[in-house]
């Protein structure tokens, strides 16, 4: 094969990929029992998806991320925040190489009801 050849074309993401790594990265984020509805006017683009906790916003290549989490219990809300925050934009950053405008965490509640019996 010529050192010298650079193959031509383009790729392209669909919205869902995205969506799909903020959300996988999230719940992998330890203190994070799931995500929760997105609350009043749901994403219209992605009607598949769209009441899984994530709404993303991508203008001139930047993604913008809103994550609505349900945490568990006896967990630093601000930790969680800050990880879920720092590993969904490395996540995009790292698979997808678009830069991250913001991650924001909205805690919807808190799972009093993890590994009790009811």
């Amino acid at each position: 094969m010529d050192v010298n050849y650079k193959p031509t074309g383009k790729t392209t993401i669909a919205p869902e990929v995205l969506l799909t790594i903020a959300r996988l990265t999230a719940l992998s984020v330890p203190g994070v029992s799931r995500l929760s509805a997105i609350p009043g006017g749901v994403n219209r683009f992605f009607k598949r998806l769209d009441n899984q906790g994530v709404r993303i916003i991508v203008e001139n290549n930047v993604v913008y991320i809103d994550l609505y989490v349900i945490i568990q219990k006896d967990m630093n809300v601000r930790d969680v925040s800050r990880m879920i925050q720092t590993e969904v934009a490395r996540a995009i950053s790292e698979m997808v190489g678009m830069e991250v405008g913001r991650v924001n965490i909205h805690i919807d509640d808190i799972d009093y009801e993890t590994g009790e019996i009811s």
